[in-house]
């Protein structure tokens, strides 16, 4: 008996030690509304267990022998919940556990917000961190975004290009120039919540990215947050007013969800004098369950938007008028009217199928077409005076080169009393011509883009085991664009003569020698028409590991690129080679990169990547003059990048922190520029194209975020990014012209070619170094206020590269010119460095559950002690040669100086929600 005893006894004893272990539940819900919460993730801190709520919001987590642990409770827009435990010999229920909705996710410093704050200069990027409000709780992400946005701060001193911004897995960025245009959704903050961002080469399930990353939105109507929403908001730094409405039903019977939202925003002027500002936004999206494995998704958005741009000053116009200032405007009938209007309207139609293969593979297949017109008015005056206010023949700089005080002193008082667009003056010469017979002086355009793009792809994402998963995507995107100039307003007159006036023979001056010496009045289109066409495809598979001690990761991208050229008019400078189709052109391009995750611990983690990707050049630097002609950027290539990083993660429950290390090295870019210069080849002037090709860049330093939880209701936070910036070689540039009658192009209209000296120079890419250290109070009583200080450094003008090179000290028989100083050339030629300054932002908020309905304010100020200073600017390439710009820079003020946009002053932004 005794030996039967002890067999069984072995042999029960595992049993009764599975026995002996114990679990933890609960179900957790809306604090709300008390509804059940699916899919919230619920983890034990320091262990690889992790699971989500089930449809009725339950929770089991089992199998956990006698101790104390963490459970930690987290969702989207929710606070997250840590829960002490001790399992002593018992099994934990927790119950109904609520979760609180987190305040800062009805701040409502929306998507719009920062992107309205970028330049007005179509070239501006500043719009590469819009999507980071809403898409990272990382700590550095979303300083850069709230903290360094306003003073056009870089993240890694990198173009918005390199980042991906996605919506339903459909790539948004511009096939033009390969940014993403934010305004094509603004207003819609409501429903644009849902998104997964990936940093840098971090993976994605939806695409190979770029070295900024990639965000994608998701507009599922059976996704978005169920009930309605309205708020007004308030400011004074683009739009003035804004008022916005969404509503949405969750899933009903028969599997339908429907959401739809609204708004308005408007402003007669924003910071800056007549930037006038209209926009609406429409947004619905459908959802249909059709069974267990499919459902579709409909999603529109209509966002038509108007605003009136700013312009860059001298430091001369700047000291006269002040850091509002802008010369675009004037008045008109007692209104100000802006003459620089940026209008967008680009519908969004978008078909996303969604396939559940099985629990662990799904497919989604989505279709997605763009349509509508971007334009960009201005005042075209062949036969009149520039209009510009701001001209430099008529400020005081101009007379007193000739020490003509008198003249000075009286245009002075005229710009500080005046200094706006005189609209009437326009119409009483075109009225004046209109009675003699002669074609206007004056017109009012705008240079359009009418795209139609389509998009096809699909994406695969399969869990192979439970360590492997697969990603997979395919896609085919296609543009067709014409582009055009089109009469608005003939401003008085009877119609405007379509011609060159700076030609020097009659078919030379001709737009279009198909229609020469054409009158054109309102809806007309003149000065150029083409068209473009732009296919891409592309494919690429990643597979990601997931251990308990190590992460990694592979990804494989390749695609296809064709651009092409048609031109529309026979422009009467290049007879033989505007009208038509252009040479096609071909790039093959590929990616890889990889990762590893090492987790040393539960709380410290180092990650690190690497990628090598090239990128096909964009439409916009793929001709030379693409307004007037097919020729193509000559040995054009595809842009190549290195790129690296290294990070060291701290997450503990006091303190939370990252700090990275990234390098990236970017070879043959391509840039082209437009403006007047004086002294090509020597001594002559003309407007030119300038192409500089081979460019290589180098981008590195560190980024840093530190949060810390000092009390309960305490919150330390900091963050620096300390970069350098800076171009890596001394690349190629030639220049092209339409003007024939001077000295320094062939007879192509092409200079010769030069070596522009940019090596270490540094990239104009906003602030090189910024920081940022502050606070937060978060009270019991749902109200709560931070402030930060925040310090920017190393910002730079953008250089013109056509003085950096033998075009800037060669005479007109190639020689330097003798009287060539290349000391003073040095001091001449020196990049200016804006001086440091600091910001102190302040941000708070309240909220109140009445009844079921829930009710905030959340309010920012920027810039609380009315900081003036420089936030960008570049050098004007009009004095391109040593003896035109030493005789300028030895002026008190000198005529062609560098232009310079300024920061905002104090600004505000006011939000009112009402939630149920």
């Amino acid at each position: 008996m005794k030996k039967i005893f002890i067999a069984v006894f072995l042999t029960l004893f595992p049993v009764c030690r599975l026995l002996s272990q114990y679990s933890i539940k609960g179900t957790v819900v809306d604090s709300n509304s008390e509804k059940p919460l699916v899919g919230v993730l619920v983890s034990i801190i320091n262990t690889t267990i992790k699971l989500n709520t089930n449809a009725d919001g339950s929770f089991s987590i089992k199998n956990l022998s006698n101790g104390s642990y963490i459970l930690q409770i987290s969702a989207k827009t929710y606070e997250t919940q840590n829960f002490p435990v001790e399992i002593n010999g018992n099994t934990i229920d927790l119950g109904q556990i609520p979760l609180y909705h987190d305040i800062a996710e009805d701040q409502d410093l929306s998507l719009i917000t920062i992107t309205d704050d970028e330049l007005n200069d179509d070239a501006s990027a500043a719009d590469n961190i819009s999507g980071l409000l809403q898409a990272t709780r990382d700590v550095f992400l979303r300083t850069a975004a709230f903290e360094f946005s306003a003073s056009f701060f870089r993240i890694k001193g990198l173009d918005s290009g390199n980042g991906k911004v996605l919506i339903n897995g459909t790539e948004m960025n511009k096939l033009l120039d390969g940014r993403a245009q934010w305004s094509n959704w603004g207003g819609l903050n409501d429903v644009l919540r849902n998104q997964e961002f990936s940093n840098g080469l971090a993976p994605s399930s939806f695409t190979f990215g770029g070295v900024l990353g990639s965000t994608n939105i998701n507009t599922r109507a059976s996704e978005q947050r169920v009930g309605t929403r309205v708020s007004y908001a308030s400011s004074n730094r683009s739009y003035v007013h804004r008022v916005m409405a969404t509503h949405s039903t969750g899933i009903l019977n028969g599997g339908w969800a429907f959401t739809f939202s609204g708004s308005r925003r408007s402003g007669l002027e924003g910071f800056n004098e007549g930037t006038t500002y209209n926009a609406h936004s429409l947004f619905t999206a459908v959802d249909k369950k059709l069974n267990d494995t499919h459902s579709l998704n409909f999603t529109g958005i209509f966002a038509p938007n108007r605003r009136g741009k700013s312009s860059p000053n001298t430091q001369e116009v700047f000291d006269l008028k002040g850091i509002r200032y802008n010369d675009y405007w004037g008045y008109l009938n007692g209104k100000r009217i802006n003459s620089r209007i940026k209008e967008v309207i680009e519908p969004i139609l978008m078909l996303n199928h969604y396939w559940n293969f099985s629990e662990n593979t799904t497919l989604q297949n989505n279709i997605s077409y763009q349509f509508g017109q971007i334009g960009n008015s201005r005042i075209d005056f062949n036969g009149g005076a520039n209009p510009s206010p701001s001209y430099y023949q008529t400020l005081p700089s101009f007379f007193l080169q000739n020490n003509d005080f008198e003249s000075a002193f009286k245009e002075r008082e005229t710009f500080i009393n005046e200094g706006q667009l005189d609209w009437n003056r326009f119409f009483d010469a075109n009225i004046t011509n209109r009675n003699a017979g002669v074609s206007d002086a004056y017109v009012l355009y705008e240079d359009r883009n009418d795209d139609k793009q389509f998009t096809f792809n699909s994406i695969l994402n399969s869990v192979l085991t439970d360590n492997i998963t697969l990603n997979a995507k395919i896609e085919y995107r296609q543009l067709r664009s014409s582009a055009f100039a089109e009469v608005i307003d003939v401003l008085g007159g009877s119609g405007y003569l379509d011609i060159n006036p700076f030609a020097d023979t009659e078919i030379k001056k001709q737009n279009n020698l198909l229609n020469p010496n054409r009158v054109v009045g309102v809806g007309d289109k003149f000065r150029y028409n083409y068209t473009l066409d732009s296919d891409i495809v592309n494919a690429f598979v990643q597979t990601q590991f997931k251990y308990k001690k190590v992460d990694f990761y592979t990804a494989l991208s390749l695609s296809q690129t064709n651009h092409q050229r048609e031109g529309l008019y026979q422009n009467g400078r290049f007879e033989n080679n505007s009208l038509g189709p252009s040479e096609k052109l071909n790039f093959t391009n590929y990616g890889i990169k990889g990762g590893i995750t090492y987790k040393i611990t539960g709380r410290h983690i180092i990650d690190a990547n690497v990628g090598y990707l090239t990128n096909a050049p964009t439409i916009r630097n793929s001709f030379s003059n693409v307004r007037e002609n097919n020729n193509t950027v000559e040995n054009i290539e595809s842009e190549k990048i290195f790129t690296s990083d290294i990070s060291y993660i701290l997450r503990s429950p006091i303190v939370i922190s990252r700090i990275t290390g990234y390098y990236t090295n970017i070879q043959d870019a391509t840039e082209i520029s437009f403006f007047f210069a004086d002294g090509i080849g020597g001594d002559n002037t003309a407007f030119v194209q300038e192409v500089l090709s081979g460019i290589a860049k180098r981008h590195m330093g560190l980024e840093v975020g530190i949060e810390a939880q000092i009390t309960p209701t305490i919150t330390l936070k900091a963050a620096a990014s300390i970069g350098q910036f800076t171009y890596a070689n001394d690349p190629d540039l030639y220049l092209t012209s339409d003007v024939a009658n001077v000295g320094g192009f062939d007879s192509d209209f092409r200079s010769k070619d030069y070596v522009s000296l940019l090596k270490n120079l540094r990239i104009a890419s906003g602030p090189q170094q910024a920081f940022s250290v502050g606070f937060e109070y978060r009270d019991p009583d749902y109200w709560w206020i931070g402030a930060t200080t925040n310090f920017f450094a190393d910002t730079f003008v953008d250089v013109a590269p056509l003085n950096r090179s033998a075009n800037f000290y060669e005479d007109t028989d190639g020689l330097p010119f003798t009287d060539y100083d290349p000391v003073l050339a040095r001091v001449l030629l020196q990049q200016e460095r804006f001086k440091d300054y600091m910001v102190v932002n302040l941000v708070g908020g309240k909220s109140w559950k009445i009844g079921d309905k829930f009710v905030s304010i959340f309010a920012t100020v920027n810039n609380l002690l009315n900081k003036e200073y420089r936030s960008g600017g570049f050098e004007q390439g009009r004095n391109a040669n040593f003896r035109q710009l030493r005789d300028d820079k030895a002026l008190d003020n000198p005529i062609f100086g560098n232009r310079y946009w300024y920061g905002r002053g104090t600004t505000y932004f006011l939000n009112v929600n009402l939630r149920f």
